[in-house]
């Protein structure tokens, strides 16, 4: 293996006394991990942030062999940090496509998507311009891992107008009308994730607890419980923020 390529940092953890393994998601290979020599050191922890735009390279002598990855930095998030409801959509966008997607196959509209809802999140630190893009990456991350939710026509009447609920169960849309006595006991459908268009917070946070329980019940498996306790840490400050 010997790639060059654009990739967004995803994930990092030591090896070794100095080095560490990162993650990153590339537009043609999909998640790439690579060792990278020195990863702890002063120079280049800067570079390894997650939600960092970088051009890396991969290197490896077989297809078995964890590669050697040397990185260059092109955009940096760092300054993202020091704003707690920024850092902590990145954390839990980045953290999400580490764990749920499989090594080396390629996500190309995960990729365009992530690096949309990243650059939303760097122009609107207050959350009001990406809490709504945020639920929409989740939304298509479980479609492309084949845990789609239908949202186009009614499951009780086979309708595609008055939609208004979603059903915890089924992942399908569920008409005013159709949802009858139900109704409690579904999700209301914010209109923004049919139809597209800006999100309110109300709506933005509706959106979210949907796609929290869809990844809960369907990507959660066997993931450490940490990883969804960031998203709910974001969650509750979003909710903190909306109030």
């Amino acid at each position: 293996m010997d790639l060059s390529t654009e990739a967004l940092v995803l994930s990092l953890r030591q090896h070794g006394e100095h080095g560490a393994i990162a993650r990153a998601l590339t537009a043609e290979r999909g998640v790439l991990t690579g060792y990278v020599r020195g990863g702890r050191s002063r120079r280049l922890r800067p570079v390894l942030i997650p939600g960092n735009h970088v051009l890396g390279r991969w290197r490896a002598r077989t297809d078995e062999q964890l590669p050697a990855l040397t990185l260059e930095l092109l955009h940096s998030r760092a300054p993202m940090l020091g704003e707690p409801l920024a850092a902590g959509a990145i954390e839990w966008a980045t953290a999400l496509t580490a764990a749920a997607l499989p090594e080396g196959q390629p996500y190309p509209r995960l990729h365009a998507a992530l690096a949309g809802v990243l650059d939303a999140i760097e122009a609107a630190p207050s959350a009001r311009g990406w809490a709504g893009a945020l639920a929409r990456y989740e939304l298509l991350l479980l479609s492309e891992l084949g845990y789609g939710l239908q949202l186009d026509r009614c499951a009780v009447t086979d309708r595609a107008n008055d939609l208004a609920y979603v059903s915890p169960r089924s992942g399908r849309a569920v008409s005013a009308a159709g949802a009858g006595e139900y109704k409690e006991r579904l999700f209301p459908l914010p209109p923004f994730l049919r139809e597209g268009g800006p999100a309110g917070w109300d709506d933005a946070l509706a959106a979210l607890r949907i796609t929290g329980h869809f990844l809960l019940r369907d990507i959660a498996v066997d993931r450490t419980a940490d990883l969804f306790a960031a998203r709910e840490r974001l969650v509750d400050r979003l909710e903190r923020a909306a109030g």
